[in-house]
């Protein structure tokens, strides 16, 4: 080969050679922002995702305690009225067991 052609190959590689560190760089670094750019997409969807379930738990609570509420009221109430039951229950066979000591008749029903 002549010596101009090797001085014109030895030129190309050389200035190839300094260009394609760049354009790998470039390729590098938009690889890099793609890669953040997804990372913070996946992370603002799990925020959303977590602020959703959050919302569902807290309003799920609420039922509940409402329910649990509800069902201690009545559960309230059903005492008080089993409770005033046997007290009348109570009085009456009590007041007959005592007309029976007291030698009453018993009443006609």
């Amino acid at each position: 080969m002549r010596l101009d052609t090797r001085v014109t190959i030895l030129a190309s590689l050389l200035t190839l050679g300094a260009f394609s560190p760049t354009f790998a760089q470039d390729s590098v670094k938009g690889d890099v922002n793609a890669a953040g750019r997804d990372t913070k997409g996946a992370a603002v969807d799990t925020g959303h995702a977590t602020k959703k379930v959050a919302r569902k738990t807290a309003h799920g609570t609420k039922v509940v305690a409402h329910k649990t509420k509800d069902g201690a009221v009545t559960a309230g109430h059903d005492v008080a009225h089993g409770t005033k039951v046997v007290a009348h229950d109570t009085a009456h066979t009590t007041e007959k067991v005592g007309d029976k000591i007291a030698g009453k008749p018993a009443p006609q029903n």
